[in-house]
């Protein structure tokens, strides 16, 4: 009996070390997208990486699972564009054909694939990106995946991949205007506290300004102390050419900003005016 159970003890003990390839995962919003990207991490370890020949580790034209293990997937919240191809909301695959000056880099339907790239069949192939390659000047030991480069507009960035010496970059395009049209719609019937974010956002988008205009006029309306509503105003006043407007708005938030010691819409309020005379 006491040796069924030490054996029992032994049989369950595991030990433990560290994992050939680590787990990574990266995730971001761009717009108002969620992505997400969970892979296996590979190291040099001293080995060829891509190149041409029986030494080097990933063949120059051969697909790649795109890390270790069950290889890369990308999760996306939204449908966006993926190296120029229309790519519907969902998760995908990344396989890759590594090349010299090039790689092709693939979203791929079947994700129980996994790593198995035997199984590859080019008919579930969602979308396929030719981009160029990049030497780097420092090696990346551990491979590495990146959303990177997000844009100041939040509508672009770059799937990035890194290994060794080596760097690709497929850019990523989100469109939020559609949801965020459709808030609008919805939300400013509900709560007229936002109206002035759908205000601001046509000013800042050259949607219609005179719909902007009747927005951001009831939300200053319901807010007079409120001098970034009545400064976004008299912005909206200028373009639409309503000088005389624009300068009764761009007056009276300077008047509450100075009300409210806030000196940056002041001196944003002054410069408006002169800009008015």
């Amino acid at each position: 009996m006491l040796f069924a159970v030490a054996l029992s003890v032994v049989t369950q003990a595991q030990v433990q070390t560290p994992a050939a390839s680590t787990a990574g995962a990266v995730s971001t919003v761009v717009g108002l997208t969620d992505i997400s990207v969970e892979y296996s991490r590979p190291k040099v370890k001293g080995r060829k990486i891509f190149g041409t020949g029986p030494e080097y580790l990933e063949q120059f034209g051969k697909i790649w699972r795109t890390g270790a293990n069950s290889g890369t997937t990308i999760t996306f919240s939204d449908d966006v564009k993926f190296g120029g191809s229309d790519v519907p909301k969902g998760k995908y695959l990344v396989l890759t054909i590594p090349g010299a000056t090039e790689w092709t880099v693939i979203l791929y339907k079947d994700v129980a694939m996994g790593g198995n790239v035997d199984a590859y069949d080019q008919t579930k192939d969602q979308a396929r990106a030719v981009v160029k390659s990049a030497k780097l000047t420092e090696k990346v030991e551990t491979f590495t995946v990146q959303v990177s480069d997000l844009s100041e507009d939040n509508k672009t960035a770059n799937l990035h991949l890194s290994w060794d010496n080596v760097s690709v970059k497929v850019p990523i395009v989100v469109d939020f205007d559609t949801k965020v049209m459709k808030s609008i719609e919805a939300n400013t019937k509900v709560n007229p506290n936002n109206l002035y974010n759908a205000a601001s956002y046509y000013l800042d988008n050259g949607k219609d300004l005179k719909m902007a205009l009747e927005w951001v006029t009831a939300a200053v309306a319901a807010r007079p102390d409120a001098y970034w509503m009545s400064h976004t105003k008299a912005k909206i006043q200028k373009a639409l050419g309503d000088k005389k407007g624009a300068m009764e708005s761009a007056t009276a938030s300077k008047a509450a900003a100075e009300k409210g010691k806030n000196d940056a819409y002041v001196k944003m309020n002054n410069e408006l005016m002169a800009g008015l005379k």
